[in-house]
């Protein structure tokens, strides 16, 4: 994070920061602060800048003292830092007008040997222009442990949206791919389900026949109109993936143990990603059509098999899928003719940043930018609040947390959050989330924009509640 994203927006700081004013102040006080609260040891091979930031530029030289609290390591043989600590503390010297202020964390037991070392740095004292006030994110955790929380920013990938981006929360890591790679989703669970791609508006149609080769782009031309999203027309959600998440809601009907039931698809391939730069405000994530295929899908005992040809193919590929059950799906693309990593392991991820296909109320599926999934298949659960009296963000606690307001569709966060006609933040909107292994997270977002008013740059804040 930049000083400039921070200068002139104190006040959006200090809510991200947890700080309040205090009336001992004649104005508000110099923060320093640990940009993230926690930190996995194992994601640092070799060494990490550890960042602070500060409320406003600094008008004048200083200094931030920071301690160092290990656990079950050493420093000099399971850690160093750069500058070098003495008494378990060392000191981090800043300038006036400086934009940024770190320390180098160099991790000496790579590989390691035992997983229960801990780390913790904590800001001591601030020496700046008679301020002695520590407030907000004061701590920074390295451990294997759960991560306590901090401020992510995915990378979408600007107004083009060419990403979606897997964060796992407990872990505080990203997993982002091209939204274009990939085409079919096979379900790794009991059902026998086969999911598209809603990422790059993709779409399905069923053709009662069981014979590829029987399907041209002459047989369905008329079908062709119909299989596609935003046609305003409500009957298009028959040709979408259900937007909550229910794998039991695809487009394409439960794959039968009869051969026979297994009918044909008219695959609408959507748009590979966008590469305009649109206006400032705007995005742009749809360029050329990825055209048409036609599909088969047949049950096996270990999976799947896909048959799938161009609509005017007198042949057709033929490739088995097989069940991953570590996975949520096994990703294929019909381009590269394929399996594609896509989504990390099932448990391993929480929440999604994407492009989306969703319902418009009245008219059908339809494409959604800025959109947040988080991982129902898996069985993380949401809930959505909206901050209105004493209960804000800020003051939610664990004891607060009610497991009947969790909703059984993956679209809690969704767009909720944002509105993109007037740009603006719904400041108030939190969400609860609970993870695989019973952790509690508050998540709020931040951010869709650059401050320059550039879409596709999302930022959002968590905390571990415990």
């Amino acid at each position: 994070m930049k000083l400039t994203k921070i200068t002139g927006i104190l006040a959006l700081f200090l809510l991200i920061l947890g700080c309040e004013k205090e009336e001992t102040f004649e104005q508000e006080p110099f923060v320093v602060a640990f940009l993230e609260q926690s930190v996995d040891y194992s994601s640092i091979p070799d060494t990490k800048n550890i960042e602070l930031v500060f409320s406003e530029v600094p008008a004048t030289d200083g200094s931030v003292t920071i301690e160092i609290n290990a656990s079950n390591a050493e420093y000099g043989v399971d850690f160093e830092t750069l500058p070098e600590a003495n008494n378990s503390q060392f000191e981090l010297p800043f300038q006036a007008g400086e934009q940024q202020l770190s320390f180098v964390f160099k991790n000496l037991i790579y590989p390691f040997d035992r997983e229960n070392k801990n780390i913790e740095f904590r800001i001591s004292s601030i020496q700046y222009d008679g301020y002695t006030s520590i407030q907000g994110y004061s701590n920074c955790l390295i451990s294997f442990d759960t991560s306590l929380g901090g401020i992510l920013e995915p990378n979408t990938g600007g107004p083009n949206e060419q990403n979606a981006v897997f964060v796992d929360l407990s872990t505080a890591t990203m997993t982002e791919v091209q939204r274009d790679t990939w085409d079919l989703s096979f379900y790794c669970g009991e059902e026998n389900r086969v999911a598209i791609n809603g990422t790059v508006y993709m779409a399905a149609g069923i053709i009662d026949e069981t014979n590829l080769n029987a399907v041209n782009s002459q047989t369905v031309a008329d079908y062709q109109q119909e299989v596609a999203i935003g046609t305003f027309d409500p009957a298009n959600e028959n040709f979408i993936d259900a937007p909550n998440g229910h794998i039991n809601q695809t487009a394409i009907a439960e794959i039968s143990e009869n051969d026979e039931d297994n009918k044909v698809y008219l695959v609408n391939m959507g748009y590979e990603v966008g590469t305009n730069q649109p206006p400032v405000g705007s995005v742009e994530v749809i360029g050329d059509s990825r055209g048409w295929k036609k599909i088969r899908i047949l049950k096996k005992p270990q999976g799947y098999l896909l048959q799938y040809a161009d609509l005017d193919d007198t042949s057709f590929q033929e490739v088995e899928i097989t069940k991953n059950p570590e996975y949520n799906f096994v990703h294929y693309s019909m381009v590269t003719h394929q399996e594609v990593s896509v989504e990390p392991k099932k448990d391993q991820w929480d929440i999604a940043f994407t492009v989306y296909t969703n319902i418009n109320e009245g008219a059908g599926s339809y494409g959604f930018s800025d959109f947040v999934i988080h991982n129902l298949k898996a069985g993380v659960q949401a809930y959505a609040l909206s901050g209105n009296g004493d209960l804000n963000y800020q003051n939610f606690q664990l004891a607060n947390v009610d497991d009947s307001q969790f909703v059984n569709d993956q679209r809690v966060i969704g767009a909720s959050w944002r509105d993109v006609l007037s740009g603006a933040m719904f400041d108030t909107m939190y969400y609860i989330l609970k993870d695989l292994d019973g952790n509690y997270y508050k998540i709020k977002m931040l951010a869709f924009k650059k401050d320059s008013g550039e879409r596709g740059y999302p930022k959002f804040e968590y905390r571990l509640l415990n």
